[in-house]
């Protein structure tokens, strides 16, 4: 029997690099994918052939009918996607792939329901899972009446932070305001386009509780606390760590995807404060954090190949929970040297809001060369990878750290 063949886009992320590590030490032939012909994830030891693809975000329909072609091309046995850009549009394609691979994709329903946050939010409060205040609003007026109500500052979120639309992708971006003047600025972008969630803002540490599920039934999980945050004002992680599963944000990340059905990876996001917590989204693509699961010994990439393709898989069968090594730390080096930046430069978008003081950002430069921290890309036995993403970083740094607030 041929080996199994699987494609994994947006390969330069240090997620895909983790799938993609994964999946070749397991034995499976794996086809890395990207837009950037310079992608980190091409130079892996694990990746055995390469795909540049047009970008998905202003051609959506020529990087999908490329996928298919590959995909049929070269007995490609499931396609795993790792950013929005390509869940998005290789979903609304998937009957065109019926009989050539799998997609690793939730259902139409269920995605539906995650990539749409007031639907979210609709979910949570019909099964008993607290989230903050919210209210939906289409117009300035509509944002503005709500913040009057929920008080200052309050959370102006895309309903969608990425919708397909006449082949590209549109990408909306949470925003704060603490006065009428901020929100009308922050809904300028927004109205019209896309709904707009108005929220109270909630203070407390971000949690993500990570599973693999199968109709809704958890089969592995995994948690981590953000200690870094890209834009400072809250966002995606450059720093986490490992933590125990928490049973109260395990059984409520549970019951969501049950009641979704959801097959397939997702992260749930909270927020726990003096409060109590509070759920913050359903990530229903592979979250950018997943490195360090897999350092921690929670091998999802795995789980999810198994999910979807059985025995076809080396050594494979039915997923299953495995012990998780505690207090282990990763980095995505990128991010994380935006957050310093930032931080040092005390330039935030945001000044309303509590932002880190300098010496945090001092720390977080004398702990990069610390081995217990580690990175996202780094790996012993793969490192070429890691050296392509730091001269990326570095670039990124230098255009994005001032945006970074």
């Amino acid at each position: 029997m041929s080996a199994v063949r699987v494609l994994v886009t947006d390969a330069g992320r240090g997620s895909a690099i983790a799938v993609i590590r994964s999946l070749g030490r397991a034995g499976v032939s794996v086809i890395a994918a990207d837009l950037d012909p310079r992608s980190a994830g091409f130079r892996s030891r694990y990746a055995t052939e390469h795909v540049v693809y047009p970008d998905p975000g202003a051609d959506s329909e020529a990087a999908v009918a490329l996928l298919r072609s590959v995909a049929a091309n070269r007995a490609v046995d499931l396609i795993v996607p790792v950013s929005d850009e390509l869940l998005l549009p290789l979903a609304r394609a998937r009957n065109r792939f019926e009989g050539i691979c799998a997609l690793a994709l939730p259902d139409d329903a269920a995605l539906a329901r995650v990539t749409d946050k007031w639907a979210t939010v609709e979910l949570a409060l019909n099964i008993g899972v607290a989230v903050p205040r919210t209210v939906l609003a289409d117009t300035t007026a509509d944002a503005l009446a709500a913040a009057r109500r929920l008080g200052w500052p309050v959370v102006l979120k895309p309903a969608s932070s990425r919708v397909l639309r006449e082949g590209r992708i549109e990408r909306f971006e949470v925003a704060y305001a603490e006065s009428a003047e901020g929100v009308t600025a922050a809904m300028a972008p927004l109205e019209g386009r896309v709904k707009v969630l108005v929220q109270e803002y909630r203070v407390g540490e971000a949690h993500g509780v990570e599973l693999l599920a199968d109709e809704g039934h958890p089969l592995m999980a995994f948690q981590h606390r953000r200690l870094h945050e890209v834009p400072i004002s809250g966002g995606a992680s450059s720093l986490r760590e490992g933590v125990p599963l928490d049973p109260v944000l395990l059984g409520e990340a549970t019951r969501l995807l049950r009641e979704l059905r959801w097959t397939g990876l997702a992260m749930v996001e909270f927020r726990v404060g003096p409060e109590g917590p509070v759920l913050m989204e359903v990530n229903g693509r592979i979250w950018g954090s997943l490195p360090l699961a897999a350092k921690s010994g929670v091998d999802f990439p795995l789980g999810l190949a198994n999910l979807y393709l059985g025995a076809r898989v080396p050594g494979g069968g039915p997923p299953t929970a495995t012990a998780q090594e505690l207090g282990v730390r990763s980095r995505d080096l990128g991010r994380e040297l935006v957050w310093i930046a930032s931080v040092l430069r005390r330039r935030r978008r945001y000044p309303f809001l509590e932002a880190p003081p300098r010496r945090a950002a001092l720390t977080a430069v004398l702990r990069l060369p610390l081995p217990q921290d580690g990175f996202d890309v780094f790996s012993r036995d793969d490192p070429s990878p890691a050296f392509a993403d730091a001269v990326h970083a570095i670039r990124r740094t230098i255009c994005k750290a001032g945006h970074a607030s």
